[in-house]
């Protein structure tokens, strides 16, 4: 679902006034890329990527999809490491109190709706996958320790939601020490106005969002990663 274009005019408009503000009161700064990135494609598992599921998001098969296609395969050529998250439970008093708000009865660990989607499938025994409880994909995970064993400086994150596992995944990255680029194109929500605002925000305090062209032209401009 895409803002229309009316909405469209208006956000810039809005938008560019409050960076503005940002930018006199010093926030706004690039944090700029790394030395040595990592993919991370948080919950594009079945039930955010796929329709007919409580949990599914839009623009999947038209741009999210495409897009991390494009960024896993320009990183493996690199030897880049991908990281894939989703969000499982193995029993209802797994899931706390998440089903207070939300289906998270759907999220059983082993069902298809947890599965990583088949287009952008996990290499076995070259890519990574964290099951992870919380929002964050460092919350609870031992994703900063494999980050920090790797030599890792960069995040360049993908997936879903907008509103919620990729913005508190990304404020965690940046209080753990590490720089994160938001994929402009592969990020997505089940509302427009989540992801337009959350780009925004996030751009303005704790991450830089890039379109896909100038993150693959980075990758491309690697050297081929070393071993550990």
């Amino acid at each position: 679902m895409a803002v229309d274009k009316d909405v469209r005019a208006a956000l810039d408009t809005i938008f560019a006034a409050d960076s503005d503000l940002y930018q006199k009161r010093g926030w706004n700064q690039r944090s700029g890329f790394g030395e040595r990135p990592a993919i991370l494609n948080i919950d594009l598992a079945n039930a955010w990527t796929r329709p007919g599921y409580r949990f599914s998001c839009n623009n999947m098969d038209d741009q999210i999809i495409p897009g991390v296609q494009r960024l896993n395969e320009l990183a493996r050529a690199k030897q880049v490491p991908i990281i894939y998250t989703t969000t499982a439970f193995c029993s209802r008093f797994d899931m706390g109190a998440f089903p207070l708000k939300t289906p998270f009865e759907d999220l059983m660990i082993g069902t298809p709706a947890t599965q990583i989607d088949s287009r952008i499938a996990p290499e076995d025994g070259t890519d990574t996958v964290i099951v992870k409880k919380r929002p964050s994909a460092f919350a609870g995970t031992h994703l900063a320790g494999i980050l920090r064993a790797g030599r890792i400086d960069t995040l360049i994150c993908t997936g879903v939601t907008m509103a919620g596992c990729v913005r508190h995944t990304i404020e965690d990255a940046l209080g753990e020490g590490f720089r994160s680029i938001v994929v402009k194109e592969c990020v997505g929500d089940r509302v427009p106005a989540a992801v337009e605002w959350n780009l925004f925000d996030l751009d303005m305090k704790y991450c830089d969002v890039e379109p896909l062209e100038r993150v693959l032209g980075y990758l491309n401009s690697l050297e081929t990663f070393t071993n550990l």
